[in-house]
């Protein structure tokens, strides 16, 4: 089973996969049009990147809240055996091919432990503890065998147990708890909204307002926070927040995290 320091990325052990595999589109996000597989320009020669205390002010935003969940190094120290795609060129486009899957893996199997730490969702923990070994083995595997995995299927199989622990937790809240799945929620005023309990799962939120709103024991798995306004809100027992989400919205001292 993979330890919680292995699903956080480790640059380090890592041959600057997500600065090459995937393509950069101009925007908001990132200041350069980049093709799939092509180097960014600002990757230096260690895999590090040239700018990376700097991202934002020279318009890589979107690098700053990318998580890949430790996939990049399990793909270069495991999949391919500490092998890198610089030193050996023919293991290149395979190993930009792999990526995509294995962060999805590392992204449930990140999704699993966050559930098994819910003390309310216990009667569910043997089985999420299964789904937890079972992805952990897949991540194990070849090159071909990771690019002929059906992750969707695989996630359809985990999702519902992710589902029923979040409904547990949120059942301790109480009273009225907002269903907003996949709403469409950007730049929604929602200033000191009361939010407990509420399913934000997919919820659009860039941009909105959320200042002061108590979003504790919230479900915010995928929601989309960029740019939103978290300053003075209670996120405390928020389920299923990513440091990248955290990363996306605007937070400061007055945000309640833990």
């Amino acid at each position: 089973m993979l330890t919680p320091e292995q699903l956080r990325a480790d640059c380090g052990q890592c041959a600057g996969l997500c600065c090459v595999a995937p393509a950069f589109a101009k925007s908001s996000d990132f200041a350069i049009n980049k093709p799939a597989g092509k180097p960014c320009p600002n990757l230096a020669d260690d895999f590090r990147c040239g700018i990376h205390d700097r991202l934002p002010e020279r318009g890589f935003p979107g690098c700053v809240v990318f998580d890949c969940f430790g996939a990049g190094q399990q793909v270069t120290q495991v999949t391919f055996g500490g092998r890198e795609w610089r030193g050996t060129p023919g293991i290149a486009g395979q190993m930009f091919a792999v990526l995509p899957v294995m962060r999805q893996l590392h992204e449930l199997l990140w999704y699993v432990t966050k559930a098994l730490e819910l003390t309310a969702a216990r009667r569910l923990h043997p089985k999420l503890r299964t789904a937890l070994d079972e992805t952990t083995a897949l991540t194990t595997g070849t090159p071909q065998e990771l690019l002929a995995l059906d992750v969707d299927a695989h996630r359809r199989r985990v999702n519902p147990l992710l589902q029923q622990a979040s409904e547990l937790a949120r059942a301790g809240v109480g009273g009225r708890r907002p269903d907003h799945r996949g709403a469409n929620l950007i730049g929604r005023r929602l200033k000191g909204a009361d939010l407990r309990g509420a399913s934000l799962r997919g919820a659009l939120l860039i941009g909105a307002d959320l200042r002061g709103a108590d979003l504790r024991w919230a479900d915010v798995t995928g929601a989309d926070l960029r740019g939103a306004d978290l300053r003075g809100a209670d996120l405390t027992g928020t389920l299923f927040l990513t440091e990248a989400q955290l990363k996306a919205a605007v937070t400061d001292a007055t945000t309640k995290v833990r």
